[in-house]
């Protein structure tokens, strides 16, 4: 086994009398390998859906927001919200912006390099998008005419996004631009990589690089985009904008390197904020719906015809495909109505429903490149952008995610999971625009039901956990801002934070919510601060992308949904200490402990909430409060908010119980049998931080942690001291 020398200094740290196996059975029970219980009572169908089962749909997550238009209002440059606050740090030489679809990314990048153009002495600016129809997003903009200093202007030869040709001529455009006078710059990343490639990256200095969906970056050395960014930062003489609505992968690789990532400054504009700030949308839901057989026959108890929905099908080879994507496409025309005809000029099929509407619906899973790229300018015509009705339902497979623009959308629904979070994230963003008229949205996976009998039950399995975890994500990013801090006897209200109804309470956990910024102050008792800025800046800015890494472990969410026997701090200490020590290897002990609780406790607060108003489904709650409620709620049950409390949540626990009620119970059993069937013991690299916790354990309590214990973290304890001293004596950290 390999240990690294930290690894090394913290094992001699622990001395045997601060574990004491005294205390301690030589041969005792193993706790990590007992017998699992059968688990899941019968459960009853929820009063008022009906058999046969799967003809229903259970959110996950439903949010609801004030609508105040702050979002999408103008100050006198022309900037809304996020672009003023991302301006306000243009003089930064690296600059991360971590905002929503629809927030105005692209806009206020354009703020930014025109400053850094003409005030901070930049030679050039090249934006590097992922894929060509995005680059539409940075076409000339008249910024003057809403108040801004200068205009936006990319000359037709730079934006290579819509010139002709291969990436080879295209990096030949790019040595000529970098040659010439001219300002801005639109390609590719692969464009850029090439070009990065061809003329190093000496060429690029006292330049702006701007890279959009940030997330096709990673810090794994076989990602070429990140590796020469890499290189851009350690060279230290171009600026860069990178620009993301979620800043994670979904293959769970991290973006940036520690280091190079503390070099960013970052500027956070939340989902909450974004949609809160809404003139019209008010709701969104997000869920998932499990059924057997084929998707398409139990397509319309989730597809709404009267709804604008993009409807993304699986891709060929994924198991809920019938392989033919074409009569997949044809079976749900013939579902939604008789064909009529097809028109000339878009390309939309024209369907008449059993109620007389005739819907248009855009096919873009056609093969035939005429009548795609016919139905494709169709949809992408500017003259029809504010025309609700220019088309109803859009059928999709591998377009119309990232960077789509339809502003009418109200129901994104995706057959199968996709290849990622981050996916699910951008397909959920289709939906989350603002428009006239549009009060609701929402998000549906559509999920075949696992089934232990079939041989692809592992991959069946895996997609429904990666369902979960979407959902348990978004909400997450969804929720306002979480600010924690520790409850002392000195702690005082803060100003611009409504604390309920009695005012603030110095006696007790308070939990404040302010409006405006969209955030929560929340106190918690024995919460360890921060020691260092990184630290600080993680507590700050990453705890969803720490967050994303938990729900994404699937010994996590494996164990937390359905082993029975589980010792939550198995999963909120254990767990969630190493993924964060793992994402940052620099931080120290304290400032693990430190992010550690604050995500724990942003999980466990949102799934509390949710498991409140699901308890008190009767009353309505009012306006944009449903999770400020049951925030609040929860804390006020609880009397007092410990950091002891909260990890003893089980984080998985809400998500099982809606699973119980939207899975057939037999599949249930089954699943959960299959992956109780997978226990492990505790690994010697595990062992060494129950070691760790022992010793603490005693430090604090004056005796080690024994097996007998009522209490069973204290037992993992035990057990996990016991473990470290046996692999110690046989050698395995040597």
């Amino acid at each position: 086994m390999s240990i690294s020398k930290k690894r090394i200094t913290e094992i001699e740290a622990i001395r045997d009398e601060d574990i004491d196996l005294s205390e301690m059975p030589e041969q005792g029970e193993d706790f990590f390998m007992k017998s699992k219980k059968k688990r899941l009572a019968p459960k009853v169908p929820p009063k008022g859906f009906a058999e046969p089962r799967g003809r229903y749909h259970v959110p996950s997550v439903t949010v609801n927001y004030k609508q105040t238009g702050r979002s999408t209002t103008s100050n006198e440059l022309g900037m809304r919200a996020m672009q003023e606050r991302a301006y306000e740090r243009r003089g930064e030489q690296y600059l991360l912006i971590k905002s929503p679809p629809a927030s105005g990314k692209s806009r206020a990048l354009m703020f930014i390099a025109l400053d850094k153009l003409v005030n901070q002495g930049l030679k050039q600016a090249i934006v590097v998008v992922p894929e060509k129809s995005i680059g539409s997003s940075f076409n000339d903009e008249p910024l003057s005419k809403f108040g801004f200093w200068a205009d936006w202007s990319v000359a037709p030869q730079w934006n290579l996004c819509n010139t002709p040709g291969g990436d080879d001529g295209k990096v030949g455009s790019v040595g000529k631009f970098l040659e010439s006078d001219d300002n801005t710059l639109v390609c590719t990343h692969a464009t850029f990589r090439f070009a990065v490639d061809k003329f190093g990256i000496e060429v690029f200095d006292d330049r702006l690089i701007a890279v959009d969906e940030f997330h096709h970056v990673s810090a794994n050395p076989d990602n070429k985009l990140g590796a020469h960014l890499g290189q851009l930062i350690a060279r230290d003489r171009v600026h860069i904008i990178a620009m993301t609505g979620s800043y994670f992968r979904g293959d769970a690789e991290a973006v940036l390197s520690p280091e190079d990532e503390a070099k960013f400054d970052t500027v956070t504009y939340t989902y909450y904020e974004q949609l809160n700030g809404y003139e019209h949308l008010k709701t969104l839901d997000i869920g998932y719906f499990f059924y057997t057989g084929s998707y398409a026959d139990d397509l319309l108890a989730v597809l709404d015809p009267t709804e604008k929905t993009i409807l993304h099908i699986p891709n060929v080879n994924a198991r809920e495909s019938t392989g033919d994507k074409h009569k997949e496409v044809d079976h749900i025309i013939d579902a939604l109505g008789v064909y009529q005809d097809t028109d000339p000029v878009t390309g939309f099929h024209l369907v008449k429903t059993p109620e007389g509407r005739v819907i248009k619906i855009a096919d873009l899973v056609e093969d035939d490149p005429a009548k795609r790229d016919r139905v494709s300018r169709g949809l992408k015509d500017p003259a029809q952008k504010t025309n609700r009705d220019h088309v109803d339902l859009i059928i999709a497979l591998g377009m119309a995610k990232e960077g789509f623009d339809w502003i009418w959308c109200e129901h994104a629904l995706t057959v199968g999971y996709r290849a990622s979070l981050t996916e699910i994230v951008q397909i959920i963003g289709r939906a989350t625009r603002d428009a006239e008229g549009k009060t609701h949205a929402r998000f549906t996976n559509l999920i075949a039901e696992p089934d232990a009998s079939e041989g692809a039950v592992t991959e069946a399995i895996n997609d429904t956990l990666k369902a979960i975890a979407a959902s348990l994500l978004m909400e997450q990013v969804l929720a306002p801002r979480f600010n924690f801090k520790p409850k002392t006897a000195s702690s005082t209200a803060e100003p611009g934070f409504d604390y309920g109804e009695n005012g603030y309470d110095p006696e007790t956990s308070n939990i404040g919510f302010n409006e405006e910024t969209g955030q929560f102050q929340i106190e918690i008792k024995g919460l360890t601060e921060p020691k260092t800025k990184e630290a600080e800046r993680i507590c700050q800015e990453d705890l969803n992308e720490v967050i994303t890494a938990f729900v994404q472990d699937k010994p996590a969410i494996e164990r937390g949904l359905f082993d029975e026997e589980l010792v939550p701090e198995e999963l909120t200490v254990m767990r969630m200490g190493k993924i964060i020590k793992d994402r940052y290897p620099e931080l120290e002990e304290g400032d693990v402990e430190a992010v550690r609780q604050r995500a724990v406790a942003a999980m466990n607060l949102t799934q509390q909430a949710k498991k409140t108003l699901l308890d008190d489904e009767e009353k309505e709650p009012s306006a944009n409060t449903a999770l400020i409620d049951g925030v609040r709620k929860f804390a006020m049950d609880v009397r007092d908010l410990d950091i002891d409390l909260i990890d003893s949540i089980n984080p998985f626990g809400e998500a099982y119980n809606i699973l119980a009620k939207s899975m057939n119970e037999e599949s249930l059993r089954q699943v959960a049998s299959v992956i109780s069937a997978k226990r492990s013991p505790i690994t010697p690299e595990d062992a060494i931080t129950w070691a760790k916790r022992a010793s603490r354990f005693k430090r604090e309590n004056g005796r080690a942690p024994s097996v007998t214990a009522a209490d069973p973290f204290e037992k993992l304890m035990a057990e996990g001291a016991t473990a470290f001293m046996r692999f110690r004596k046989e050698g395995r950290y040597e």
